[in-house]
């Protein structure tokens, strides 16, 4: 069953993105993530879901792409039987900084997990209303929005590895992304905290509090304020969140839910041979502390665990967590090459904080 993508009027701005995604878009349901892209981030896509099906479970759900090119006829659907490996020589942008214009057009069709994702192409003019003028992309991908259905989603961006860069990147780059990692968690730890936002209550106000009541963290909150000595307090301050009504309790059992996931992850890098610089986990749940305990007391009844929340959120509106791969303009599957070191160091590092607060007394 098709899901029509769409025209350009019915498309909005996409206001939960955490860490470096100008110019994402959604739908006015919030159920699809448009976010301008490489050919290289599509390629992954491409060969992930064609030939590493258990790496794909790793991901968000894949729709499709959005060819945005004033050559191509409107509504072209892309009706190969095989997927497209792109070719990977698109510029290196820092936080995947990508923008793209986008221009009217007719509904198009977009697939549904179940069968191969398509590609629809939109005509494209430009439009600095939405878009800033930095990098000029005529893709996008289109996924399932992480955080749908969630009543308040509490976000989390975590940025992978100790080398950023990848190896076309050019000089100026690497010197750049080389500084980040020696001034921050990255060097010792193989990740930073890119972004957080955390809601904070009815009617809570402070500083960097938005008017949704969520306390944002931005890029330079992982940066300056976060080392090595007060990482596990920053993660701390994600989980737990009192005004909105999550206890050290209620904290516990979300981070044990995301241990996990975290620990299954990391077992699948580890049998899978690819190159990811500057990936993130993205992490999801319920900030709401009354629908946060609903969800959590729904589930304890039900015969599937709380691990099985993927397939359980398939029937009902109640979402407790979600924990994804994400970033993969810098991607690439390497066989024989053995996993990816640089990014476990991460994973592993962040596995490790989510063991100390999950088994921290109460």
């Amino acid at each position: 069953m098709a899901k029509a993508l769409p025209t350009y009027d019915e498309l909005v701005g996409y206001n939960h993105a955490v860490a470096g995604h100008d110019g994402i878009l959604s739908d006015v349901s919030g159920e699809l993530f448009i976010k301008p892209c490489t050919s290289t981030e599509i390629a992954f896509y491409e060969t992930s879901s064609a030939l590493y099906p258990e790496f794909m479970k790793l991901m968000p759900t894949y729709l499709g792409t959005l060819a945005l090119d004033e050559r191509t006829p409107r509504r072209t659907i892309e009706k190969s039987a095989c997927p497209t490996i792109l070719a990977q020589n698109s510029d290196q942008h820092e936080d995947n900084d990508v923008a793209v214009p986008l221009a009217k057009d007719e509904p198009s069709k977009v697939t549904t997990p179940q069968s191969r994702p398509q590609e629809c192409t939109i005509t494209r003019e430009s439009n600095s209303r939405i878009f800033g003028n930095r990098i000029t992309t005529d893709k996008a991908l289109v996924l399932e929005n992480a955080s749908y259905n969630f009543q308040k989603p509490n976000i989390l961006d975590v940025k992978l590895g100790v080398r950023l860069w990848a190896d076309d990147a050019a000089e100026d780059k690497r010197i750049r992304f080389d500084r980040i990692t020696a001034e921050s968690t990255h060097k010792d730890l193989g990740f930073r905290i890119a972004g957080m936002r955390v809601w904070q209550g009815l009617g809570a106000k402070g500083e960097n509090i938005d008017e949704e009541g969520y306390k944002i963290y931005d890029k330079n909150y992982g940066r300056v304020s976060v080392n090595r000595e007060n990482v596990n307090e920053a993660f701390k301050s994600y989980i737990l969140s009192e005004g909105a009504g999550i206890d050290g309790e209620l904290g516990r059992q979300i981070a044990q839910a995301f241990l996990k996931d975290l620990t299954w992850i990391q077992t699948q890098l580890e049998s899978h041979e690819n190159r990811m610089f500057s990936a993130s986990l993205l992490f999801v749940y319920e900030g709401d502390g009354k629908a946060l305990r609903n969800a959590l007391e729904n589930s304890s009844k039900a015969t599937q665990p709380i691990a099985s929340h993927k397939e359980k959120n398939k029937s009902t509106s109640a979402k407790i967590y979600s924990v994804k791969l994400i970033d993969f303009a810098h991607a690439e599957w390497t066989p024989g090459q053995g996993p990816d070191e640089n990014t476990l160091l991460g994973v592993r590092s962040v596995v490790k904080i989510f063991q100390d607060i999950s088994s921290a007394k109460q």
